[in-house]
């Protein structure tokens, strides 16, 4: 498996500090249960179990949820992690007080109904967070996918998270610097969007 690959380095190759748009936001989240997609190496569900929320923490990769369970150990806090592929992954209903999903890039086929999960699958009141690569990433060169339709768009994004009121969209570049596999210039979508 790919990432299995990528994660065996003996780094954490998007880096041990959390993403910058989760951290700027993180007063947005309503404290409770989080669930993070495609949570690697755990940089982001460590960050939000210091802050005090009961996460679980979900990806293919063994290897990548390994070093994740390590990291926590080393900060001192407690995540669920669950290896499972999200085309096959049952979010539940009305489970979740927030999700978060941070370059989380899977195919289209995969991506609509997950999305479509992710509404279904908040609270009254639970709030998605979304940071994604744009097509536009690919003149960067700087990480994520090298596929096109890999990418989301916030045209994209509004069409597949519909049941969500969004709450800030924005399509923008901005310096990425997480590890040696993100660095640099990005081209990125953000999105905040709660389920009323």
């Amino acid at each position: 498996m790919i990432w299995d690959e990528r994660y065996s380095e003996s780094h954490y190759i998007y880096g041990t500090s959390p993403n910058d748009f989760l951290k700027e936001h993180l007063s947005e989240l309503p404290k409770g249960k989080v669930l993070c997609l495609a949570d690697g190496e755990g940089r982001n569900s460590v960050f939000l179990a210091e802050n005090g929320f009961e996460v679980t923490a979900v990806d293919s990769s063994s290897v990548g949820l390994e070093k994740g369970k390590k990291l926590a150990q080393e900060r001192g806090v407690v995540i669920n992690h669950i290896h499972a592929d999200l085309a096959e992954y049952d979010l539940g209903l009305d489970q979740w007080d927030a999700i978060v999903s941070i370059f989380c890039h899977v195919p289209p086929p995969i991506r609509g109904p997950l999305h479509q999960h992710i509404v279904k699958a908040l609270k009254k009141g639970g709030v998605l967070l979304l940071e994604a690569y744009t097509p536009e990433q690919l003149k960067f060169g700087t990480g994520g996918p090298p596929d096109p339709a890999l990418t989301m768009s916030a045209t994209l994004l509004k069409q597949e998270l519909t049941g969500l009121t969004i709450k800030h969209l924005e399509e923008l570049e901005r310096d990425v610097v997480e590890g040696t596999h993100h660095t640099g210039r990005g081209a990125v979508v953000q999105c905040i969007a709660c389920k009323d």
